[in-house]
């Protein structure tokens, strides 16, 4: 055993253990060549088939696959806003008296990377407080506005 460093210069594998990869198709003396070890003709010597995993994906041996018997059904909308929630009990964790997104990502209520603030009447709020720039629900605009506060757009 030597007290040589191990590093990526230094790598090998064991002796023995590392064979050369077969080269199909290389003449007819390699042993590979013109068929490349595949036989003549037959679902085995064509592109695409029996491979790592089988048959194409998806094939099932001429049965109707999957994906077109199934029916098809609903549209994904690739423009869809996720809003994220944010409760009225939510804002006591809010210092002062101003409620708006820089606030409330200051709090750790929201993500500043994601979607726009909603704020829903989710329990009570007991001190006024000025909304600027979010959307309110109706039921938390009305709770907001009896506690002395505003709602501004």
């Amino acid at each position: 055993m030597s007290d040589e460093k191990i590093g990526l210069s230094t790598l090998a594998p064991a002796p023995g253990s590392h064979r050369n990869r077969k080269r199909l198709g290389r003449g007819p003396g390699s042993g590979t060549g013109k068929t490349a070890g595949k036989g003549h003709k037959g679902i085995k010597a064509r592109a695409g088939h029996h491979g790592p995993g089988g048959n194409k994906p998806h094939f099932e041996g001429g049965q109707m696959p999957l994906t077109r018997r199934v029916p098809k059904r609903g549209f994904t909308n690739p423009f869809r806003e996720e809003h994220q929630v944010v409760g009225l009990a939510d804002l006591a964790l809010v210092g002062g008296t101003e409620v708006t997104r820089e606030t409330l990502v200051a709090a750790g209520l929201v993500s500043a990377a994601k979607g726009p603030v909603k704020l829903l009447a989710n329990g009570g709020i007991d001190r006024a407080v000025t909304v600027r720039g979010l959307k309110v629900s109706g039921s938390a605009r009305e709770k907001i506005v009896a506690a002395g506060g505003t709602v501004e757009a």
